[in-house]
């Protein structure tokens, strides 16, 4: 049944193209105009955090302070590439409209001459901030620097001071002064003393150095590291957090005790892939014991199977919660961002906790707030895809879109598709034939940014498989088909989720050149970047599909316009 309004056209699958256009070399006065917003950006982001040109990626010490969510990031002020790296800095009250404000921290000491690189945000115990950041000095050298605010009475923190004493932790001798950075949020012991972690490695071995203070400027590294894994490369932005076990509920970072896991989290600079582990802290010897060592920090869950990368959270004092911010990268080339004038976004606020049916694994959803700029809504139910169908949403057109859609869980008879999930690749299941690699129960799933023509799409499936306990399904974010563009990474995303209940739901975040994709219930997420040349603002068309051999009933569908967030000059 269909709500009233809605009209839906069904056609064969034929959705393959191989098609490229020409590519468009703009000219320096268009590129001018680009930069300066003087012409059409079909690419930039709506909803989703950017600054107003120029290059972005980490994002840095989130808080909240004095009425207000504050943002740092990594930001070149003067390009649309890596270079000059500085603090950019916004404020917000919701965590979707952002003001800009005046970069933060300026590479401008002998200590950060060559850049100002991440670092955290931590609470000290007379409840002023503190940022503890990675400097790159005049020697290439990475040292980790303090600054406070020069006046803490300003909710907006418009002005840091760096101190005298910096830098205030360097190096010994028997680590690489190249591979040291970025400092988590400080949480502090009940010996009084506040304890960080930095990334770094050894050979092949990925480390999260412990240090200890007792006065937040005299740091002195443990003989041991807090953890570390074998094979696993360069750890960055390291964090470190904990998580309750029975409630939703986050956690301020210093928290410890009984029902209490800690997440210990690491961003892969050989692989640019942020994996977790969940586990026990032991305060005592100051050693983080992890949940499952199959599953190991570097090896195995990650917090998004897509682009999301460097990735910080913060305890939100305001309500509760603990939120993660990640940076999404270009899928495009660099001369591709310098004509834009712009690089980079961050993904939507996503709230975290742990999944009390695993007990290892976290749940990631949008921020409640998101939900604010949902405009006209779309509603279908009970829709019966047969094998090879496509299907039309109409009313639902367009480059901003929220929805959520819940497919009924097929019965998975014997000639249903087994596949051992402990020894298959996702990405690889999801590559082979894409949305084509016909079986029983898939591939089916949505087109968004979909050429009215199918000429261009991006195509989010699933293939459902049976197991000893329910279903799997590896689900799947495919590019490969998103612009007749050249010279895009187009790779195929995917990952794989179990369950047992009667349905399986995803929930896809639609911004222009970004698709995030949450299944269910945030048991997993994949993002992907996609620059289509046709499908662009209102001549972006969704539909849904179904290329496997079983129908399969979508049981409802929920669409709604996305209206735009309001970032703008202080």
């Amino acid at each position: 049944m269909f709500s009233s309004g809605v009209l839906v056209i069904l056609c064969s699958c034929v959705l393959l193209c191989s098609c490229r256009a020409s590519h468009h070399v703009p000219s320096l006065a268009e590129s001018a105009a680009v930069a300066s917003g003087a012409i059409n950006q079909p690419y930039k982001t709506a909803f989703h955090f950017q600054p107003l040109k120029n290059w972005m990626n980490d994002p840095n010490a989130p808080m909240y302070y004095k009425g207000y969510y504050h943002l740092f990031y990594q930001y070149n002020p003067t390009a649309a590439y890596w270079g000059n790296i500085s603090w950019g800095h916004a404020v917000s009250t919701d965590l979707i409209h952002w003001l800009y404000l005046e970069e933060a921290l300026v590479p401008d000491h002998w200590y950060d001459i060559n850049g100002c690189w991440s670092g955290s945000a931590t609470f000290l115990e007379d409840g002023k901030p503190a940022i503890l950041y990675t400097g790159n000095s005049n020697s290439s050298q990475q040292m980790q620097n303090l600054a406070v605010p020069a006046d803490p009475s300003d909710p907006l923190l418009r002005k840091w001071i760096k101190v005298p004493q910096n830098p205030v932790i360097v190096a010994t001798a028997n680590l690489n002064s190249s591979e040291f950075r970025d400092p988590t949020t400080a949480w502090i012991g009940a010996d009084g003393k506040w304890r960080i972690v930095l990334g770094s490695r050894r050979k092949l071995r990925g480390l999260a150095l412990l240090y200890k203070s007792p006065d937040f400027l005299q740091w002195e590294g443990t003989k041991h590291s807090l953890y570390t894994v074998t094979q696993t490369g360069m750890w960055e932005c390291p964090d470190f957090y904990p998580v309750s076990v029975s409630t939703k509920s986050g956690l301020d970072t210093s928290r410890n005790g009984p029902n209490i896991k800690h997440v210990l989290k690491v961003s892969l600079d050989d692989t640019k892939h942020d994996h977790y582990i969940t586990g026990t802290y032991l305060e005592s010897s100051d050693s983080f014991v992890p949940d499952n060592t199959s599953i190991d920090a570097g090896i195995g869950l990650r917090y998004d199977y897509g682009k999301f990368y460097a990735s910080k959270t913060f305890y939100d004092t305001k309500t509760g919660r603990r939120i993660l911010l990640g940076w999404i990268n270009e899928s495009d080339s660099q001369a591709d961002d310098v004509s834009k004038g712009w690089a980079s976004v961050q993904a939507i606020p996503r709230r975290v906790w742990l999944d009390s049916q695993t007990g290892d694994h976290l749940l990631t959803w949008p921020v409640q707030e998101v939900e604010m700029l949902r405009g006209k809504k779309t509603f279908v139910e009970s829709l019966l895809l047969t094998g090879g169908s496509v299907v039309n949403v109409k009313g639902a057109d367009g480059a901003q879109i929220d929805l959520e859609v819940y497919f009924d869980m097929p019965n998975l008879t014997e000639a249903a598709d087994v596949v051992d999930v402990s020894s298959a690749n996702p990405q690889q299941l999801c590559s082979q034939g894409g949305s084509f690699q016909k079986s029983v129960a898939g591939p089916f799933g949505l087109l968004v940014l979909a050429s009215d023509d199918l000429r261009e799409q991006t195509t989010v499936f699933v293939y459902v498989f049976r197991s000893m306990t329910g279903w799997e399904a590896v689900v799947c974010s495919d590019q490969s088909r998103s612009s007749l563009a050249p010279n895009l990474d187009i790779t195929v995303y995917g990952t794989f989720v179990s369950g047992d209940e009667e349905t399986l739901s995803l929930r896809i975040l639609v911004d222009h050149s970004i698709v995030e994709t949450f299944v269910q219930g945030g048991k997993a997420c994949i993002t992907s970047r996609v620059y289509p040349t046709l499908a662009i603002d209102e001549a972006a068309s969704l539909y849904l599909f179904n290329n496997g051999t079983m129908p399969i009933r979508v049981k409802s569908l929920t669409v709604w316009e996305m209206q735009s967030a309001n970032l703008h000059n202080f």
